[in-house]
């Protein structure tokens, strides 16, 4: 064999066996997150414990597929939330946006909207590069972007390419709620407070009364702007005076 062949065969070989190894530990706790106060909010083996927005079941263009949660076919998937509902809350994920993508994570969703969005605020996720809508991925959507990134003199973006996978933090508490990818904190704001009613008031979630008013509902995951991938879906309750 070519001896320079030799070395790119072998890091061929680790390369697969990383990710391999990657695959395995996909939707699994390890013993310290279990402690911690972790949970599972996908099993990496069906859909348990999600139902599209006011519906019973799952449309089919959500599937399960390689340990991942897919919206393969947004003409027929919708909104998807959580059988449980949440007040105070970490949550961390993975997510695999498709060319052109729109997605996104919404909190505090209850049944009396007509929509997910109209009483849960959205962390977008997006293909930065070529989606149509021009509020970004790790946006609370229409309320809050992230400043400009000196380094750059563009609005900071942590989001790696199409075909990668990205790692969400969200952080939504009383004190605080923080926005995070690839370990980058993009902002934090305040439920509630002054400023955050100040910037609804100037949106179109001002003609939507009950948009972010409750403080418990269900987690969403947006299926209808393309595809998009999810694994890895991790909750940890917060404990609050």
């Amino acid at each position: 064999m070519n001896q320079r062949i030799l070395p790119l065969l072998l890091a061929l070989t680790i390369t697969s066996t990383v990710q391999l190894a990657a695959a395995g530990d996909a939707n699994t706790l390890s013993a310290k997150e279990k402690a911690a106060g972790w949970q599972l909010l996908f099993n990496g083996k069906d859909l348990s414990g999600w139902h599209n927005f006011k519906k019973e079941g799952v449309r089919p263009g959500w599937q399960v597929k390689d340990g991942a949660l897919i919206c393969v076919d947004p003409h027929n998937a919708g909104d998807i939330v959580t059988s449980n509902q949440f007040d105070w809350f970490e949550l961390q994920l993975d997510y695999n946006i498709s060319e052109a993508g729109n997605s996104g994570i919404m909190y505090h969703v209850t049944d009396e909207g007509n929509a997910a969005w109209a009483t849960g605020p959205e962390f977008q996720l997006e293909d930065n590069v070529k989606a149509a809508d021009k509020i970004r991925c790790g946006w609370l959507y229409g309320l809050y972007q992230p400043p400009v990134d000196p380094k750059t003199g563009e609005i900071l973006d942590a989001t790696k390419p199409v075909g990668e996978w990205n790692h969400v933090r969200l952080l939504i508490s009383p004190e605080k709620c923080v926005h995070e990818i690839n370990g980058v904190k993009y902002f934090e704001y305040v439920l509630g407070s002054e400023d955050f009613t100040n910037r609804v008031a100037k949106t179109k979630f001002a003609k939507m009364p009950l948009f972010a008013k409750s403080n418990v509902g269900y987690i969403a995951l947006q299926g209808d702007h393309g595809s998009v991938s999810f694994r890895n879906i991790k909750l940890r309750a917060l404990k609050t005076p």
